[in-house]
């Protein structure tokens, strides 16, 4: 189809033809923007200046001030797309974000508060590594209908290709983005249960000395040895010598983001944790959700930043 094609300008719209509708907004937006080439340039070099800048920025600000940046990503990760859907009346988004804000919520309460339960830092690591899960699965499935979208298998069902590929993009986006909230609260929920059970700092020596048969992650007593086969659950050994449960120890380095002993502060050898080829991928996973984090958080307070630095240039 040639946009460029004249549409016969004394044809009512209502009798045009879906392509000529088409040619005819083209035509439309081709002359508003005519003779604007330079103005576009300006806009493209503010944009690019304002990436820059704005990424050494943050960079800067992540190495300097490591807390103070991750508690403002979270605030954005999990106001903007809300206040951004609310505008647009995303009632789907708003239902499903308001029901994990709730339980979030609440599972946060119970990590933050003293003096914490032996059971509430796995129920905490269950609920986020839920969470992991979930995000994991409907990040595949939306993949998936993408995929099955450009190979043409939405026609047997008779399904026009852009519901299925908005379907695809809607679960994809789902997947990341609530896979890139849940590992940032539980990156904190983490800090503060292993601090408040006394056998983690984030600076210093811990407050506790740590037993024999005790893990340093949730406190409790260790039932089995680390070369048995557990009935409930098993234990898992780090190179620095420290036991702990394995749900607590996995839950510690997948979902609470954290590569190091709990304890002594040796670094984890992920690779060795997750032999399993089947497992590996999730490691994987979670770096891509650390990767996009800047994608969802900032990316749309910089392009508001964009959009007014060209409305106070007068560029349109």
């Amino acid at each position: 189809m040639n946009l460029h094609e004249p549409v016969d300008p004394n044809k009512p719209f209502d009798e045009l033809t879906p392509e000529e509708k088409m040619r005819l907004e083209h035509i439309k937006m081709y002359e508003k923007h005519k003779g604007h080439e330079s103005m576009h340039m300006e806009m493209v070099v503010i944009l690019l200046v304002t990436l820059i800048i704005a990424q050494v920025v943050l960079v800067e600000w992540k190495k300097r001030h490591y807390r103070s940046y991750s508690l403002m990503t979270l605030l954005a990760l999990w106001i903007i797309p809300f206040v951004l859907s609310l505008r647009s009346q995303y009632w789907r988004f708003i239902f499903f974000w308001l029901i994990f804000s709730c339980i979030t919520g609440l599972v946060m309460r119970k990590a933050i508060r003293k003096p914490i339960s032996g059971t509430t830092p796995r129920l905490v690591y269950k609920w986020f590594y839920f969470i992991y899960k979930l995000s994991y699965l409907l990040g595949i499935i939306g993949y998936i209908v993408m995929m099955f979208t450009f190979f043409g298998v939405n026609f047997i069902f008779n399904q026009p290709p852009h519901t299925w590929m908005d379907v695809g993009l809607l679960l994809v986006f789902y997947g990341l983005y609530y896979g890139v909230l849940g590992r940032d609260i539980s990156e904190i929920c983490a800090d503060k249960m292993a601090c408040h059970i006394g056998y983690y700092t984030p600076k210093g020596i811990p407050t506790r000395h740590l037993e024999r048969n005790v893990c340093a992650v949730c406190g409790n007593q260790l039932l089995t040895d680390v070369n048995e086969s557990g009935v409930i659950e098993n234990t898992y050994k780090l190179t620095c010598d420290h036991v702990f449960h394995e749900f607590c120890i996995r839950g510690w380095c997948i979902v609470g983001k954290k590569q190091t002993c709990p304890y002594c502060k040796e670094k984890v050898d992920l690779k060795k944790m997750f032999c399993n080829p089947w497992e590996r991928p999730h490691v994987l996973y979670g770096q891509l959700l650390d990767w996009i984090r800047w994608l969802v958080a900032w990316q749309p307070l910089i392009l508001f930043i964009v959009q007014g630095i060209n409305w106070m240039l007068g560029l349109e």
